[in-house]
């Protein structure tokens, strides 16, 4: 017989056993026509039961054929207990479900390699050092004359690859009326040959397109963005959009599996590098660079080459830039040059949270634990009411290994059933821990693909999941004593022990997980609460472009003009808004002194602003119409203390030391309090407000490009107005759009994106691993109540108390519970080291987060023990004592 035709058989069930009476009554029938008696016959072929088994096994695969009796017969079983089979499946899918999530989001960040040729040989290069600020640091970004000197250096021992931070920017395709935001990266000629990367609609860059500053105004789209924004139409090619301050031509679309090499960005539109503005520049860094080593080169070698380049490009050009003081000179010149490994591309978003993936990853793996602890409490339990059936297999001739199958064929049963409701979780949760990541206006966004590396993943997982929950109770089911069980006599506290050493383990992990859980929520809750100094409130802001730069005479009027809007309490301007990222530094001179090693931050502002955003002015006076840049500033609390003594600065002169060697003396007309400039992180800056307005060589006032209108409005809702005045503006004078619309609420919020997230998800999943450890100790109670019940009811019968029942009920459990919360305790001091990066202004040994995990377990504790002691009360004693 075909080896097809024994797997076929397999599943024939029925059909086959008619067959094969079907054929032993035709060969008795055959020996009856030729004359035999029918007994005869019979006992001639043999035993009809034997022979009919001998026929079945020659006709099946019989490792086959008892797989899948044994599904019948688990899924006979999961059909037998469905509310009990439903929660475990339930409580295994939740934690597979966030298991292969967690592996989806860290593989997309971490793990997965960029789509181009041979990634294994892209490093990327990096400083680490002390930076022009003082603080060490790594540091990414370089200037293209260093770039250039280091290519030529290497040329024919490694390939340099230049690609620029993406820019979230404005584009226009037709009329700056139809203004569009797009994440725009420029990027060297060579790199799309580099990569291997071809082109889906006309043609890439080549090195010619990348040789001369300004000189080819093209684009290409990427894959992605040619679908979204144009339906993939071949006719776009040759288009043409505004993009700063040029006019670009569309010359192809790359390959769809390329989308950048920034995991968490997806590029929209690539340009050349000549078109930066700062290309020729040797003091502005704005671009990555990517190193492609060919095989056979040594790393550390060429490493040693770029560093010695790099480090003579920056000594000659700091060295006659008087205004950095030695130690700020020495620091800088005395940064390390790394090269490391970037087979998965290089992003922030990397650097931001793997750590924070890293603690998603340890809390899902903590509730599987959890889960498949409880369900191996439920397997125990299930084994302990099926030991006589168990013990009656083993009598008729089951080996354990029939056994311990049969239980594992169950149990995998349970687990591929989870996995597949799991596997729809996972496909929902990813994209929404994604869709947090970012705030609105800027969404992170990642490839996350159901292929073969998540599927691979998703069986692997459940194999193990398989093991960890049905392993231990298939080995003690197999191992059943067919003497004592059918007497009676199987001792009931060895399953005792396990189970409750079971319970230790959901325990321990549970207050692991709340532990950690409860430093990210007050890490959340402390860092959002913290005053900023300045109020948010109904605060709108309008950041605002013009085409060509305008005469600031024009952006008052329009301020003056918003002014009248219905709604608009008050109206200022300035560069950019408070925490939105953006920053100008620079050293600062005292009394002709050297230039400071700590830097301050500037920023530029209309009068009226401190009211604006109601920061206080503690001294002095506010900017006046006619003040002017590099005559007047208003310093903070901060500045006043760094650089003037803490003495009283109004009227004091201070002058900025640019690198260059320039000084410009600024007088203090004002004292403000201290308010956050760019990061609520950090410690409070020394901030100087500068007015707008600046003059050039012949007296007149310089233009203008970008603003920032920051705008109070009188409703709770300032976003109910952004339509309204960004028509306003629009209508106010020709040239001007307003590029994007935010609140000032929203931009306090994306400082604590990051710990909302893991806020979010550590408190959720802080009640997921609570709510199955509360499940685990009302199942393992309501066991001990069963197992008991016959005492409890003879003590009943005597007049023991209600007291009595519960501490019969309870010691062990109790001793359980302590042992893990200590455990857990342990682990979770232990885990703060390397979740510390993670913390703001909170210890693993405040009272609140360590009270937290104590109490909340003892509720848990307390709630399923009511019910399994009312249990217990409810025994009939009359019943028990009638049970032989």
């Amino acid at each position: 017989m075909s080896l097809w035709s024994r797997i076929s058989n397999v599943f024939r069930g029925e059909h086959l056993n008619r067959d094969i009476e079907e054929e032993f009554e035709a060969h008795v029938a055959e020996a009856i026509a030729e004359g035999r008696d029918p007994e005869e016959a019979r006992r001639a072929l043999g035993a009809a039961m034997r022979q009919r088994q001998q026929s079945h096994d020659v006709r099946v695969i019989g490792w086959l054929d008892s797989l899948r009796a044994d599904l019948v017969f688990g899924w006979r079983q999961l059909k037998r207990n469905k509310v009990t089979s439903a929660a475990a499946i339930l409580s295994l899918a939740l934690a597979i479900g966030a298991c292969t999530s967690a592996f989806r989001l860290i593989d997309a960040l971490l793990w997965r390699t960029l789509p181009v040729d041979h990634p294994e040989r892209l490093y990327a290069m990096s400083r680490e050092g002390f930076g022009f600020d003082g603080k060490f640091g790594s540091f990414d970004s370089w200037a293209y004359p260093d770039f250039q000197l280091m290519r030529t250096a290497v040329k024919g021992q490694a390939e340099l690859i230049a690609i620029s931070y993406t820019i979230h920017s404005d584009i226009t395709f037709k009329t700056d009326q139809e203004m569009e935001k797009a994440n725009v990266q420029h990027v060297s000629g060579r790199v799309f040959p580099i990569f291997g990367i071809e082109p889906a609609a006309g043609r890439l860059f080549t090195e010619n397109d990348d040789l001369k500053p300004g000189a080819a105004p093209y684009a290409v789209l990427s894959y992605d963005y040619w679908s979204r924004r144009f339906g993939r139409d071949p006719n776009v090619v040759g288009r043409t959009f505004h993009f700063g301050d040029g006019i670009y031509q569309i010359i192809g679309v790359s390959e769809k599996k390329f989308t950048g090499t920034e995991p968490g960005t997806i590029i929209d539109i690539f340009i050349p590098t000549m078109m930066h503005r700062s290309v020729t520049r040797q003091d502005s860094t704005w671009f990555r660079m990517l190193v492609v080593v060919p095989p056979g080169t040594a790393v550390e070698p060429l490493r040693a080459k770029l560093a010695a380049v790099s480090h003579a490009f920056e000594a000659k050009r700091l060295s006659g830039q008087t205004g950095l003081s030695p130690e700020t000179l020495k620091n800088v010149l005395n940064n390390e040059m790394l090269l490391k490994p970037a087979p998965t591309g290089v992003s922030w978003m990397q650097k931001e949270y793997t750590r924070a993936l890293g603690a998603l990853g340890m809390l899902v793996l903590m509730v599987l634990l959890i889960a498949c602890a409880n369900v191996a409490n439920l397997m125990t339990a299930q084994a302990a009411a099926r030991a006589r059936e168990m013990a009656l297999r083993v009598s008729i001739g089951a080996g354990r290994w029939r056994l311990v199958q049969m239980v594992l064929v169950e149990s995998a049963l349970l687990a591929f059933l989870a996995a597949a409701s799991g596997a729809l979780f996972a496909w929902w949760s990813a994209p929404f821990v994604v869709s947090m990541i970012n705030p609105p206006d800027n969404p992170a966004r990642m490839i996350l693909p159901a292929d073969s590396r998540v599927l691979g993943f998703g069986i692997g997982l459940t194999l193990v999941v398989v093991l960890l929950f049905g392993l231990l109770p298939a080995l003690r089911a197999s191992s059943v004593r067919p003497v004592s069980i059918l007497k009676g006599g199987d001792d009931p506290h060895s399953r005792q022990r396990l189970m409750h050493g079971m319970i230790a383990l959901q325990v321990t992990f549970c207050f692991l997980v709340l532990f950690v859980a409860g430093l990210f929520v007050t890490t959340f809750k402390r860092l959002s609460n913290k005053p900023t100094g300045f109020s948010a409130d109904r605060i709108l802001l309008l950041e605002t472009k013009s085409r060509p730069a305008q005469s600031p005479i024009y952006w008052d009027q329009i301020a003056d003009q918003l002014r009248g809007v219905p709604g608009v309490e008050r109206v200022s301007q300035a560069l950019w808004a408070l925490l939105s990222g953006s920053g100008w530094n620079d050293s600062i001179a005292v009394n002709g002194g050297p230039p400071s090693v700590d830097l301050a931050y500037f920023l530029n502002v209309s009068p009226g602003f401190l009211e604006t955003m109601r920061i206080p002015l503690i001294g002095g006076r506010d900017f006046r119409d006619g003040d002017l840049y590099n005559n007047t500033a208003i310093v903070n609390e901060a500045f006043a203390r760094r650089f003037l003594n803490d003495d009283n600065p109004v009227g004091k002169v201070f002058e900025i030391a640019s690198d260059d060697g320039k000084r410009q003396p600024m007088q203090v007309v004002g004292v403000m309090r201290d308010a956050y400039y760019r990061d609520i992180r950090e410690p409070m800056l020394p901030v100087v407000f500068v007015p707008f307005h600046h003059k050039d060589a012949k007296g007149g006032l310089l233009p203008e490009g970008d603003e920032t209108f920051i705008v109070r409005t009188t409703a709770a809702n300032p976003m109910a107005l952004s339509t309204t005045l960004r028509q306003e503006v629009s209508k106010a004078r020709s040239g001007f759009r307003v590029s994007n619309a935010r609140t000032q609420l929203e931009l306090n919020q994306a400082q604590t994106i990051r710990e909302r997230l893991l806020a979010t998800l550590a408190f959720f999943f802080g009640a997921v691993a609570l709510l199955l450890a509360g499940i685990g100790l009302y199942g393992v109670l309501n066991y001990s109540v069963l197992q008991q019940q016959r005492e409890i009811g003879i003590r009943m019968a005597l007049g023991a108390p209600v007291g009595d029942v519960a501490r019969r009920v309870m010691p062990g459990i109790s001793v359980a519970v302590a042992i893990g919360a200590v455990a857990g305790l342990a682990l979770g001091l232990t885990s703060v080291r390397y979740i510390e990066s993670l913390l703001y202004q909170v210890k693993a040994t405040d009272a609140d987060v360590l009270v937290i995990p104590f109490l909340t377990i003892l509720l848990a504790v307390v709630i399923a023990a009511v019910p399994a002691v009312l249990r217990a009360m409810r025994v009939d004693p009359v019943a028990m004592l009638r049970v032989e």
